[in-house]
This record gives C-alpha cells, structure tokens and sequence, in this order.
C-alpha cells in the first residue's frame, strides 16, 4: 500500500536527524519522502534528483544506527545544493547550456563533502540563474523558479532554487553561493535565513566560479539553529581553495551566550534607504525596534562600492568565459551573454580603479565597526516582483528590476563581509528581510543577533501558503 508523502515539511534539520536517532522514523523514510517532494516540485526549484546515491547513503546511516554504531549531527537530514556545486559522478552544469555535456565532476565539492561527512543526505541539485549571473533565477534554459509565496513572483537570484526549497518545505537545508547578494536575496524574497560568510571563511573549492574577488558560498535554512550548525560543519581550513587557510571557529555552542550579551547595533541609512519600498523599511524598523538600535550611521562610499563591485563583476567573468563566448556565443542566455561581452571590452583601467577602492572602502568600513558590533541594512530594495517583470519603481523612476535589486547588497560584498539574511516576521505580508553585517571573521555575531531576534519572534521563516486541492 502507498502512503501518501506531504507536500511539504517544515522541521528544522535538527528536529528531523532527532526523530531518526531515537528511531521515530529511518533515514531511509525521510529521504523517500524528500525525493518524493522533489520530484513533484511545484517552484521549478530542482534540475537533477539523485535518487540512487541519496538511498544508499540513507540505508548505510540506518545500518550504522541499527548497530549502534556513531553517526554524524545531520545523519538521514536531506539537502540539495545549487547546480554550481560539483556532486561526484554528476555534470556541474552552473545553470548553463553549455556546460550539459561537460565531463561529471570527479567528486564532491568541499563544502558538500563536509556536510555529508555529517550525515547529511544530498538528494539533488537546484535551478539558479545562468553562471550565477542574475538576481531572478528566471534560468533560460530550465526556467524560472517560483516563489512558494506566491507562484507568479520570483524567488530571487541567483540561488534562487536553493531558496525556494527551504522556503516551501521541500528540504530543511541548501547550499547556495553569493557574489553580489545570491544568498542574502532570495533568502529575503523566500522569506528563509541565509549566511553569506567571510570571503575566504568556507572553502570554494569545487563551486563553479564566477567572480574570484567576490564569490562566496554558504547555507539557507528555516532556522538560525539549523544555519548555524551548517555553518560550523563547513568550516575549517582546505588547502584546495588558496583562500580557505582560517581554522574552524565552531559558533553554535556559545551563541546564546552572545546572543544574551549586549550587542551595540546600528542602522545603515542614506545609499541603503534610497529607492527602499515600503514594506522594506518596515521590516527594517521592526528589526532596529528590536534589537534597540538608536543610533543610524552613514557609510562613505558604500554608492562608489556598489558600482566598484558592479564593474568588476562582468570584467573577472569575462575572463573566465572568454574561450566560450568565442566559440559558442549563442549558447549563452543573451542577458547574461551581453554583460559578458561589454566586460571583456572594458579597459584594464576601470578593473584597476575598482580594486583600488577596496582598501579604501575597507578603511571606511573598520572605522564604523569601532561604534558597533553590528549593522542592519535591507537585504533587498523591494519584496519579490512578479516573473517577467522588467521594471520597478524607485523614488518614483523605473528602473531595472535585474540590475538593481543587489543595490543594498553589492557594497558589503565588495568587502566580502560576513551577513545573515534574517526574514523578519510580517504575517501576511510577502517576504521582506534584513541584513545583519558584521565584521571581518565575525559571523557569530551576526548570528547571534539572528537569534536573539528569532527568539522575540521579530525574526521568523515564513510558511507559504497551502496549495490549493
């Protein structure tokens, strides 16, 4: 007799590898069950399920429980990764055509060998925006991914499917990478938290790249417990990403020390409140209100950082692609194509000035964190548009909804500080959330102000609504 598998589940990972340890149910039922949901994906989240590998891992962790043998903090927990992450025996494809009939990745990325070490089940591979190229996931090729809180509206981009599965219950954890704000995004139009680290903090290795100055990768989950464990599995020192030389730092058993410690927060206004709708100053508010946040602080220079990080975007990638663009341009989604082409024309001077600035803004940033711990800034100009949308409204002009929804993102990118993208609790209300920056190599304090929020019940994953019968 078949059992009939719900739609969604929305336990935390810890919850889930709990019932399974005290043999309320198996490893091999929870990922029966998140197959299942994924192969009746109704946000277009997943491109690739991989059955056979996922049942064999979830029948060894059941053996090893059966007798009585350890087993690691996630064992039987599944997650998915963006398709930029190489999954041993599986074609990396980055949200391209392209890259369809490139040799299978030898073996696992980095940061997804780690979770899995944990026990964690990955069960497949999630839609993005081409080469990470985007703020929409409206993928060109496998086509866009749909906000689980309202089907016509975008998850957000890049990792936009590594959101929506969080978001809809299909998964209680994902892995996605962020650049400009592919991370911090789509967790703030899906309604999830997300970490975007420490440039160089989590290992990079084997996530297929885009922009090597700025390409981050971390985790979304349904709850600052589950982010932060995550989190800490990751960490550590891999020496087949040069950047990646830090010590694991593990967070989780001390955050609620911090997290009850007083924190000093301030309120980024002037570029990160221009053109903000507003239900995102709202949710803004509400955050400050919160956390007792006084005190607004403006950042010189966080305008020319955002557009440092923009022109250094196309002009890195360009770099990377270029064997392609020659010899297969009309692969490319034209969006993503177009940009490319207008970075490998750019002159060597306008990367040189950009990278110029980054010390500078750098300098800028340190001499704010002097007065606080942490930072609040909107994690996205406006709650999700629709799909297809090609213009918003920002301080009354029309303006484009692909290139400027990272606008409060970008900056802190630049930088490659550490952000928690916490969705903050606004029943009714489509998904708006907040960027909690910290220092350099101090997400714990960014998560603990996650927490804290969490706890008053200010920081909240939404539940989408039922689908209709």
């Amino acid at each position: 007799m078949s059992v009939a598998v719900p739609s969604a589940d929305f336990r935390s990972a810890q919850a889930a590898a709990a019932d399974i340890r005290e043999g309320r149910t198996t490893a091999r039922a929870e990922v029966q069950a998140a197959l299942a949901r994924a192969r009746n994906d109704r946000f277009n989240a997943y491109t690739a399920v991989f059955a056979e590998r996922a049942l064999a891992q979830a029948e060894a962790i059941d053996a090893d429980l059966a007798a009585g043998r350890p087993v690691g903090p996630l064992a039987g927990v599944p997650f998915a990764v963006k398709n930029l992450f190489d999954v041993a025996g599986q074609t990396t494809i980055a949200g391209s055509k392209i890259r369809r009939d490139a040799p299978p990745a030898a073996h696992d990325a980095t940061a997804v060998r780690r979770l899995t070490a944990a026990g964690a089940v990955l069960v497949g591979a999630l839609n993005m925006d081409e080469f990470a190229y985007g703020f929409v996931t409206e993928n060109a090729h496998d086509g866009p991914t749909r906000n689980p809180h309202d089907l016509a509206r975008i998850a957000g981009g890049s990792s936009g499917g590594s959101a929506a599965a969080v978001s809809g219950g299909l998964v209680p954890l994902t892995l996605g990478s962020d650049t400009n704000g592919s991370i911090r995004i789509p967790a703030s139009l899906c309604g999830v938290f997300g970490l975007k680290p420490t440039l160089g903090r989590l290992s990079r290795q084997g996530a297929f790249p885009f922009v090597e100055s700025l390409d981050h990768v971390g985790p979304f989950a349904r709850s600052v417990a589950d982010l932060t464990l995550a989190y800490d599995l990751m960490q550590g020192a891999d020496p087949l990403d040069p950047l990646c030389r830090r010590p694991a730092e593990p967070v989780a058993l001390r955050l609620q020390a911090i997290a009850d410690a007083p924190l000093r927060v301030g309120v980024l206004g002037g570029w990160f409140a221009q053109g903000a709708f507003p239900e995102v100053l709202e949710a803004l508010e509400i955050v400050a209100d919160a956390l007792q946040a006084r005190r607004g602080v403006e950042l010189p220079g966080a305008e020319q950082a955002r557009a440092a990080a923009f022109c250094l975007t196309p002009i890195e990638a360009a770099h990377l692609h270029w064997p392609d663009l020659k010899a297969r341009p009309l692969d490319y989604d034209p969006a993503v194509r177009d940009r490319l082409l207008a970075g490998a024309l750019a002159p060597d001077a306008v990367a040189e000035a950009a990278h110029r600035y980054r010390p500078v803004f750098r300098d800028a940033m340190r001499r704010v964190f002097e007065d606080f711990d942490v930072l609040l800034a909107p994690a996205s100009v406006c709650p999700a548009p629709g799909i297809g949308q090609a213009t918003m409204e920002m301080d009354g002009q029309p303006v484009s909804v692909r290139k400027n929804l990272g606008a409060y993102t970008q900056p802190i990118s630049f930088i490659g500080l550490p952000v928690v993208a916490a969705p903050v609790n606004r029943p009714g209300e489509l998904p708006a959330g907040v960027q909690i920056i910290a220092p350099a190599w101090r997400e714990d304090l960014a998560l603990a102000a996650a927490l804290r929020l969490e706890q008053a019940g200010v920081a909240a994953a939404h539940r989408p609504p039922e689908p209709a019968q």
